[in-house]
């Protein structure tokens, strides 16, 4: 599994799931968005509807009606009917993710201790690639 660790510091974080959304659809993969704050899934969802001038990005909150067909499925929780490959925790908060290809953590600079310690975590772990990612200048840069 690829644990990807963003810290967001130059966008909101919906902005950076829809840049994420973009790149996981364009490869053919469906993703889950995980997030505690109903606002900040609602936030998310806005974003991602209005993702640019002649496209938008398709989403749906879990437990609605046909949320198993929704390419994007936002969620408070780890359960993806809609059969995601890869999962954007974007509330900050590291959760022990098992069936996912792809993990983003995304983390603002208040949530970096906490990130720290989810890294350090995976110490050890054979079936984990690790990558930690910063904005610099509003572009995003690979630092590990």
């Amino acid at each position: 599994m690829k644990l990807d660790f963003w810290q967001v510091t130059d966008d909101p974080i919906e902005k950076v799931v829809a840049l994420i959304a973009r790149r996981v659809l364009d490869e053919g993969a469906r993703l889950l968005v995980v997030s505690h704050s109903a606002a900040e899934r609602t936030a998310i969802s806005r974003a991602l509807w209005q993702a640019g001038p002649e496209s938008f990005l398709a989403n749906g909150e879990a437990g609605a009606p046909g949320a198993e067909r929704q390419p994007i499925l936002l969620s408070a929780a780890l359960d993806a009917p809609n059969n995601a490959s890869h999962v954007v925790l974007a509330d900050g908060q590291f959760r022990d993710v098992t069936g996912f290809e792809r993990v983003f953590l995304l983390f603002t600079p208040e949530g970096a201790p906490a990130a720290r310690a989810a890294w350090s975590a995976q110490d050890g772990r054979s079936d984990v690639e690790r990558a930690y990612f910063a904005q610099e200048n509003r572009r995003w840069v690979k630092k590990r």
